[in-house]
Order: structure tokens, then sequence, then C-alpha cells
């Protein structure tokens, strides 16, 4: 009972994250502060942190949060760079020359080029990459944000060329599992984390343009994304196929890459030739009839003169290039990882806290490599003028202003919840607590619950890798506990890691920055909560059937 209790005050600031944004519809900037402030109480009173391990706590949380900032402003340096050469417009005709129909370009940039980018870098790019795409295409920013968080699930286990499972599920198992096993153990969880996504990703286009329509669209309709099944299953088996084989023949570094790689590819041939493409051609409302919350039509610039004989292929060059060059650093055939990484910022035990660290490779994240770099070479292959590239730069610091508000104290709240496990009242950390309590309580029911624990994972920390880091030890001592296939559960942990950036609060709010619509981040939590808890229930439910009937010898 007093378990339960201490798993009550440790959800609560959870708990009011989610009833803050999305009952109540408050930014994340006023609500992530107030939440922040809520885990600074429980940690003095109730698990009598020592005041000066909070305040190295959100010291690590707001370093960590400038992070993520510099992905988001590389990634709205690139858009902005791209609008003002005129790439946009070009790049706009090239995809209404594909198809007309929305439904289509949602399913080739949210979910295939979307893929494509997590499969090379993760960590929160595809969205940052592929909203905006679609809100240059002339959708609603809100709808443009919503898809590619959802679409940003089934890739995301293997995304960064599989470190989820490479780091994350290797660092949780290290002295669990006999280090001369490890090799085959993370193929296997590889395996089974495919095997479950798979299920599930064959749908998963279907079922966004379903909510696209029934949310965005002039009639409120379902039926209408229902049309385009036929092409929207497909573009679930041409991603899933490949994705399959890559992890069962080659293990966890390329399913995401090469799926996404073969998928979009097949996908926009198809859509080119109309093969299974909607008979008709669906579009939102004119800008006008928006809803206010949607966001505001941001119209591509026109042309000018000295821009309209810019080719696609010119137009499309930075985008090649930031795939070309997230591919290259990251596969390890080629060697170039290491010497990205090699210069790191250290503050390791902020404030004389152990435990309490913060580090940056700059070369190795996104934002630097490749998104400003690419953005500084795009003034260059477009011929842009200094005004031009001028007004990029300050729109850009005026977008990202917002955003860091938010992200600052949401990290901070969570690198609290993770801190808390150095304290005087003898607790576990209040994440640990949570976990226990429901392990507790579920029994032997625990694989129907496993995905969750992984959704609970990301959404506050916001990353598949650290939530495998920080709840798979955990899963994998429940599974031995209870007698059932260690694997799969933790296999269930990598899924659960996954669907939760469909929702984490430091990718929404990411998201809704890249697409000029802060203060809409409860809309998003809200509306995408609904796929991201069927995914997690359809996961947990595949996983008891696996584990207790058809693979019941499975480690």
């Amino acid at each position: 009972m007093y378990l339960g209790v201490l798993a009550l005050l440790a959800f609560l600031p959870i708990v009011a994250t989610v009833v803050l944004m999305s009952g109540f519809n408050w930014p994340a900037k006023k609500a992530m502060p107030t939440v922040w402030l809520g885990a600074v109480v429980l940690g003095l009173f109730v698990w009598q942190m020592a005041p000066i391990r909070i305040v190295a706590a959100t010291i690590e949380g707001a370093l960590s949060a400038a992070n993520l900032l510099i992905i988001v402003f590389g990634a709205i340096l690139l858009l902005n760079t791209l609008k003002t050469s005129g790439a946009m417009a070009v790049i706009s005709k090239g995809f209404h020359g594909i198809s007309k129909d929305r439904r289509v370009q949602a399913i080739i940039i949210g979910w295939m080029f979307g893929a494509f980018v997590e499969g090379a870098a993760g960590f929160g790019t595809p969205a940052a990459l592929a909203a905006p795409l679609l809100v240059g295409l002339g959708f609603p920013p809100l709808a443009a944000a919503s898809i590619a968080l959802i679409f940003n699930s089934t890739p995301v286990s293997f995304g960064a060329v599989g470190t989820p499972v490479l780091l994350g599920v290797r660092s949780a198992v290290a002295g669990l599992i006999p280090e001369a096993q490890m090799t085959g153990y993370l193929m296997q969880v590889g395996i089974w984390t495919s095997s479950i996504h798979a299920v599930f990703g064959v749908f998963l286009p279907l079922f966004t343009i379903c909510l696209m329509t029934k949310f965005f669209g002039k009639k409120r309709s379902w039926r209408e994304g229902l049309e385009a099944a036929p092409f929207a299953i497909f573009a679930g088996l041409a991603f899933v196929v490949p994705y399959l084989i890559m992890a069962n023949f080659f293990g966890p570094e390329l399913p995401s890459l090469v799926g996404a790689l073969i998928g979009l590819v097949v996908v926009t041939v198809a859509a080119k030739n109309n093969f299974l493409t909607p008979k008709t051609t669906w579009d939102f409302a004119p800008a006008k009839e928006w809803d206010k919350e949607w966001g505001e039509a941001q119209a591509l610039p026109t042309e000018k003169p000295q821009q309209k004989s810019m080719s696609l292929f010119l137009a499309w060059t930075p985008y090649i290039l930031i795939g070309a060059i997230l591919v290259a650093s990251r596969l390890p055939a080629l060697g170039l990882s290491a010497p990205l990484r090699a210069w790191t910022i250290r503050w390791p035990n902020i404030l004389g806290q152990a435990g309490v660290n913060y580090s940056l490779q700059p070369w190795w994240s996104p934002g630097i490599l490749p998104f400003v770099l690419v953005a500084i070479l795009t003034i260059l292959l477009h011929g842009m003028k200094t005004k031009d590239v001028a007004h990029a730069w300050r729109t850009t610091i005026k977008q990202l202003i917002p955003a860091s508000i938010a992200l600052v104290f949401a990290i901070a709240m969570v690198r609290i919840l993770v801190q808390s496990n150095l304290n005087l009242a003898g607790y576990d950390s209040m994440l640990i607590t949570m976990s226990t309590f429901t392990a507790q309580v579920v029994g032997s029911l625990w694989p129907l619950i496993s995905p969750f624990v992984g959704v609970l994972g990301a959404f506050i920390v916001g990353s598949n890798t650290v939530s495998n880091i920080l709840f798979g030890g955990f899963q994998h001592s429940i599974a031995e506990t209870l007698g059932i296939s260690r694997t799969i559960v933790m296999a269930l942990q990598v899924v659960g890691g996954a669907i939760g950036n469909m929702i984490c609060v430091h990718n929404v709010v990411a998201a809704c920055a890249v697409v000029g619509n802060l203060g809409q981040e409860g809309k998003i939590i809200a509306r995408n909560m609904l796929p991201a808890m069927l995914y997690s229930l359809g996961a947990g439910a595949l996983g008891l059937l696996l584990i207790y009937v058809f693979a019941t010898g499975v480690f």
C-alpha cells in the first residue's frame, strides 16, 4: 500500500503534463514550468533530495535541452533557407507532379521520407524535417506536425543505425547477459522487435491518413481516408518487408534505413504511375476555412525571375546532401563515426553530484552536421542574396525562442525524476517506483503492460534509446521473475519506446516549433494518444500470444 502511495505521487508530474496540455490546452511553455515546479516539490519533501541535487538536475536538463534545440534550430534554418531561395516552391510543384492527393503526399513524405531520416539520424530528426516539408506543400501546421509524429514510430526502434537496440538494450542488460552472448541476444531482440512492429506498421499509413481526413478534412470523414486503403497498405508493405528482411538476416543496424530507402523509391514510382492510388483527389479546405488552432497557411514564396530556371534536382539537392551525410556518418563500415564523436564537451558530476552529467558531441549532432552545414551550402548552391540569407536566420531565431522555454523545463523535470535515485528517504527513483508498483499489480499479464512502460519512458525522456536504458534492465528482471521470455519482453519495451515518440513532450514541442504553431502541443498529444494507445495495446496483446502460446520456448 505504501508503495502504491509513492507510485501515485511519482506519477503526478506525468499526469499533470497530460492534464494541463491535453485537458486544459495549456501551451507547453506554460505547462512545463508548472510541472517542473511540482517535481521540485516532490523531490524536496517526499523523496528528500538534497536541494543542490535538484539544482544540478535542473542544470543538466537545461543543457540537454540545448542539445535538442541545436537540432531544431538546424531544421528550421534549413526550411527557412529553402523557402527564401525559392526551392520549396519548386519542391511543391514536384510533389504535385507526382500526386496532388494530400493522402499520397502524406505517405510519401511523412512515412517514407521520415523513416529514411529516422533510420539515418534518429533523435527526433524526422518530424523536424518531414513536418515543415508538409507545411510547405500546403498542409495545415497542426496536421503536418501530428502526421509526422505518428509516422515516426515503427522506424524508431532501429533509428540512428540501430542505436535503441545496439546502445539502449546493450546498456540495460550489461551484466545480466554474458558478453559472449550479447551479439546473438541483440540480434534476437531486433528480430522480435521488427516482427511486432511489422504487424502494425503495415496498417499505420492507412490509420494515419484516416485520422487526417477525420480531423482535418472538409467532411470530417474516416471514409475519405479508407478510399486510399490499397495505396496506404501497399506503402506499409513496401517499408515493412525489407525492414523485416534486414532485421532477420543482417541485424539491427539497417532495417529502418534500408526499408525506407527501398520503400521510398517503390512508393514514389507507384504514385507517379497511379498504381493503387485513389480514383479521386483529396485536399484540405481552403486556408480561410481552417480552424484557428490548425495554424496559418504558410504560402510558398512566388518564384523570382532568376529562380524560375531552378531544376527540381537542384531544389532537392540540400535534402540529398543531408541523406548522404547522415548515411556516411552513421554507417559503421565507413568508419566516420569515431572521428566525428572524438570532440566531446563534458561536464561530469555537475555541482559535485554523482551521476549528474552533461555531454555534447558537436560534430555528431544532426543540427550542426548536416543541417546547419547544408543550410550554409545552400546559400552557394542556390545563389542567394545576403539580405535573403539574413532574413532566413532572423526568422529562425524568432521561431526558436518560444520552444526553448518549454524544452528547458520539460527536460529539467525529467532529470529530477531520474536523479531522485539518490535521496535521504531511502526510496528508489520516481521512475523505478512507478514501474515496480505496476509490475506487482499486473503479475503474469506483464507482457500486455510492457509496451506501455516503454511508452512512459519515451514520453518523459523523449528517446527510445534512453527509455530502453532506463527500463530495459527492469523489464528483463520482471520477465526473469515471472519465468517468461526475456527476449520478447525486451522487444516489447523497445516497441513501446518507439511508440512513445508520437506523444513525447520533447518531440511534440520540436515539431510545433518547426511548423510555426507553438501553443498547440496539447492538441497534438491528445489526438496522437489514440494511435499510441491502440498501437501499444495491440503490441501487448501480440506479446501475450507470443509468450504464452506461439513462442513459449524463447529465452
